[in-house]
């Protein structure tokens, strides 16, 4: 995804990062713009790999979030051939799962058609949510009220926000300082799901102090029984809209 700062443009990861980003907010007082990559910056990817006679599966951020998987849908249209392009229904490392256990099927020799049969059905079970430290960057993005993020603040409310359907949508409002906040949301996330893939896990979060993303993966490795906990820094682009200290825990629900 394109990320505007002002008068510059940079695709995320490629000369600008979250850490960037926060700096950025900080400096100007401005939230970066995010743009989704037209159709014709597809063409261009997939063809290079049409080229070298692979076939191409293609996961994007969730449709109902950005214009990207339409976009990469139209340019998969006009070239033809094998060209599947799925919506993740994700966001961030929700993507990743989807990725990484389509790397594990074409390890176990499933072919084309059986992971692309397989993957219509997988981003519906992919769990993504996060729990926000500040509403500063979701105000600065238009996506709640000044009073909101006020009252958050004097309250120290926390959002756990969920995908729900391909949205990223408020679920519950933890009270109390963030690691509290955490605790509970890692609990409730146990208690709710008892039933999932344990090969992997990611604890996703924006640029964020050491002690909380050390507290939450000591949690999941105490209530879950994932075989490999893998921890990652969300994008620009995540960073973007959530600020620092968001943390999440996402997997691959049975």
């Amino acid at each position: 995804m394109e990320i505007i700062l002002g008068n510059d443009t940079y695709f995320d990861g490629d000369g600008i990062n979250a850490r960037g980003v926060l700096e950025y907010v900080k400096t100007t007082g401005q939230l970066p713009k995010t743009t989704a990559t037209n159709s014709e910056r597809f063409k261009e990817y997939f063809s290079k790999y049409q080229s070298e006679g692979y076939k191409i599966i293609h996961f994007n951020i969730s449709s109902k979030a950005s214009a990207m998987h339409g976009n990469a849908k139209i340019a998969a249209e006009e070239l033809g051939g094998d060209i599947f392009v799925v919506d993740s229904k994700a966001l961030s490392s929700g993507q990743g799962l989807e990725i990484m256990k389509t790397c594990d099927l074409i390890k176990e020799g499933k072919t084309y058609a059986e992971i692309c049969e397989y993957l219509k059905t997988l981003p519906d079970r992919v769990q993504t949510s996060f729990v926000v430290d500040t509403l500063e960057f979701l105000h600065k993005g238009g996506r709640c009220s000044l009073a909101a993020m006020i009252g958050a603040k004097m309250l120290k409310l926390h959002p756990y926000l969920a995908m729900t359907d391909g949205q990223l949508k408020p679920k519950k409002k933890y009270a109390g300082n963030l690691k509290k906040c955490l605790s509970t949301y890692i609990r409730d996330l146990a208690a709710e799901y008892t039933s999932y893939d344990k090969t992997r896990c990611f604890v996703t979060h924006s640029p964020s102090e050491r002690e909380y993303v050390d507290y939450v993966i000591g949690l999941v490795k105490e209530l879950f029984d994932f075989d490999v906990i893998l921890e990652s820094e969300a994008g620009s682009t995540v960073t973007s809209h959530c600020g620092e200290n968001t943390i999440g825990l996402l997997f691959i629900t049975e």
